[in-house]
């Protein structure tokens, strides 16, 4: 047994021992430009650990990234390198989970994500680890950076918003790669997403943007040449530097301008994404978030309780719309949802009465609340007809002619919400039908004739 156990040992160190090697052997590849020997050696080492990265302590991590990604890069496939080498960055700034696995090997966990889905029920202790070849790539990406931002930039200008997308998160990972992470990149990446009507792409990058608690807010610092006059645009040390020099620095007029958040302008575009492609549930959850930050965004509240009704939480639903009426009396919009909700209901047809009312009280172009509201009025006319027919057929003629004055009496309320829904929208067929029948019921024949006129026209 003992003889077992030093033999295993020594393949578990032998392997150990040349997975390192290749990837040393791909490091020195990658920067002596060898594409072809990189990807080479890293296949081998590949093959060693297959899928099982967080067997390599930090520092092989590191350098496996930096091998791979660079190698990746130098053969012109620079989106899925610079993706790779950007996990140099998270190596640097996650918190590095540390144990021993249920075989008794060290593992190296990034982030608490990975330690919850792989290192679940292990001992696991906290670590920091600094990267070393980070430093590295600034000169190396930068010629890619600049090349792959102005080919973004320049795609977005010629509407090609797709193309720039793909661009502006190449230059992000890029950015974040060298060191100098700019997620201005990815926000333009999921606009021009969104603008290119690509919305699946866009919501996976607002997701990304929410986790990270992106703002956008950034610092602009700008100084006066007293050579050219001009208003120049300084890197904070430059600015910095030039400030401390007082008036032997080639600059006057330092001013630092902070940029407006974008945060609140994520949420809402995310959670309008969301509803479009029908993830109720998770429209739920970030509108909620938003909702916690931004409690006075109309405009969140709306989607909130639209995203209840579509994923039929109805309970909710009403419960988010009587808040919103209650921060804003006069929110048309959310009496109207309150008045279809009640509706819905044979229980709550006045409380449905009272909310469409008060829908129109304060938008009087509500057509939408009209016509819900004449609909309202007449019931179910279906059933009306099959109980009076039903009623002559039994010689129930008392019984029957109340059936039809119940109705008449329906109509002629509806009528007045009809004929402004109407005024609305003069070309609205089902309309004029309904204000024909209407006055063909109540037996105003000048009103009758003038709406059967209209419907002949119509259909034209």
């Amino acid at each position: 047994m003992k003889k077992l156990f030093l033999s295993l040992t020594i393949i578990a160190a032998s392997l150990s021992y040349a997975q390192k090697k290749e990837i040393s052997n791909a490091v020195k590849a990658a920067d002596q430009g060898d594409a072809n020997t990189t990807a080479s050696e890293i296949s081998k080492a590949e093959a060693i650990f297959g899928d099982k990265i967080y067997l390599l302590e930090p520092s092989l991590q590191e350098q496996y990234y930096y091998a791979k990604g660079l190698g990746l890069v130098k053969s012109g496939k620079i989106a899925e390198g610079a993706q790779i080498l950007s996990k140099i960055s998270d190596l640097g700034k996650a918190t590095i989970y540390t144990g021993k696995d249920n075989d008794k090997k060290k593992v190296y966990f990034v982030g608490k994500e990975a330690a919850d889905k792989f290192g679940a029920g292990l001992s696991l202790k906290e670590e920091k680890y600094t990267p070393s070849l980070a430093s590295k790539l600034g000169n190396q990406l930068n010629a890619s950076y600049q090349s792959t931002n102005k080919q973004a930039y320049d795609l977005y200008q010629a509407k090609d918003f797709a193309g720039a997308a793909k661009l502006f998160e190449e230059a992000y990972f890029l950015s974040k790669a060298a060191g100098a992470e700019n997620q201005n990149l990815l926000y333009s990446s999921a606009v021009a997403y969104a603008q290119g009507n690509k919305k699946e792409e866009s919501s996976k990058i607002f997701d990304q943007l929410i986790a990270m608690n992106f703002t956008g807010v950034e610092t602009i610092y700008t100084a006066k040449s007293k050579k050219s006059n001009t208003i120049d645009n300084l890197d904070k040390t430059t600015f910095d530097l030039y400030k401390k020099m007082g008036a032997t620095s080639d600059y006057t007029d330092f001013k630092e301008e902070r940029t407006a958040s974008k945060e609140e302008e994520i949420y809402d575009i995310q959670s309008a994404l969301l509803m479009e492609l029908e993830k109720y549930n998770e429209a739920i959850e970030v509108t909620q978030k938003g909702l916690k930050k931004f409690p006075n965004n109309a405009k969140l509240a709306n989607t909130l309780g639209l995203a209840y009704y579509k994923a039929g939480k109805t309970e909710e639903f009403v419960t988010s719309l009587k808040s919103q009426i209650s921060k804003n009396p006069n929110d048309a919009i959310a009496y109207y949802n309150l008045g279809v909700i009640y509706s819905k209901d044979p229980a709550k047809q006045k409380e449905a009465e009272e909310a469409f009312n008060k829908a129109i009280s304060i938008d009087p172009t509500n057509r939408t609340a009209f016509t819900n509201m004449v609909y309202l009025i007449m019931g179910d006319d279906e059933k009306a007809i099959n109980s009076y027919n039903e009623l002559r057929k039994a010689k129930k003629i008392d019984e029957a002619n109340k059936v039809m004055e119940q109705r008449r009496a329906r109509f002629a309320k509806a009528i007045p919400y009809a004929e402004k829904a109407y005024a609305l929208d003069p070309k609205d067929a089902d309309m004029v039908s309904l204000l024909k029948a209407f006055y063909n019921a109540t037996q105003n024949t000048a009103k009758f004739n003038e709406f059967k006129a209209k419907e002949a026209e119509l259909k034209k």
